[in-house]
């Protein structure tokens, strides 16, 4: 990608959530999960991603990894082109050749967990993601990883409600996202994640009433049978 398509494409993430009137979704395109098993396991990528943004989702958040939730860099790229959408690439990343790949893959903004990285490698993949043209959407669990998302430079700020994202346990905490909000600083995007909309859940309404700018929506849209219904009663 060259320094021109880079910079024509940089902030579609964050500016897509901030565009909405209502609570922004991220739609994301997973076939499994550690701990809910398959989901979707035959989904078509492209087919799902103009579902989803013929139901009104703001972008899309695609799982790469492959040995947790059977996705691929090809179902980014193949989900990107059909639907028009900024996409974000969802998986583990911790350096900097993650980082290259994920532009390489049409991404245009890139998941950084705070659990995950040192504060200094955060805030270093932080500043390379955002050169390269893509938003980063930091994911934070606790008030000392918040803590470090903010010393990292951190502007799209996620609440993750499940507890442990690699693990076959479903331990979710489904206050988290209400509980975090006030501590959320006012420049940043706030994104509720995990346990949206699904039976037990949070709900839309108790996303809005936080205060998010957006909630990212997994399982509730994958194994809706019609995604296009879903999201539009979502978004009523």
């Amino acid at each position: 990608m060259g320094t021109d398509e880079r910079a024509s494409r940089a902030g579609r993430f964050k500016q897509a959530l901030l565009a909405s009137d209502d609570v922004a979704i991220i739609a994301e395109i997973k076939r499994r999960s550690p701990s809910r098993g398959n989901l979707n396991a035959d989904l078509d990528p492209a087919e799902m991603a103009a579902a989803y943004r013929d139901g009104g989702a703001a972008c899309l958040s695609v799982l790469t990894n492959q040995e947790m939730f059977g996705g691929s860099g090809d179902d980014l790229t193949a989900a990107a082109e059909a639907s028009g959408l900024p996409v974000l690439r969802k998986d583990f990343i911790t350096t900097t050749d993650d980082v290259h790949e994920s532009q390489a893959m049409g991404a245009d903004a890139l998941l950084l967990i705070a659990a995950d990285l040192p504060t200094e490698l955060l805030a270093e993949l932080h500043e390379l993601s955002l050169s390269l043209g893509m938003d980063v959407l930091t994911e934070v669990k606790s008030d000392s990883e918040l803590e470090s998302a903010i010393k990292a430079g951190a502007d799209i700020i996620g609440v993750n409600q499940r507890e442990k994202p690699k693990s076959a346990a479903f331990t979710m905490d489904y206050q988290r996202a209400e509980r975090m909000a006030p501590l959320l600083p006012d420049h940043a995007v706030k994104v509720a994640e995990s346990g949206i909309a699904v039976p037990g859940g949070t709900t839309m309404a108790e996303v809005r009433k936080a205060g998010y700018d957006a909630a990212l929506i997994g399982e509730a849209l994958v194994v809706s049978g019609d995604p296009i219904e879903r999201l539009q009663e979502l978004l009523s």
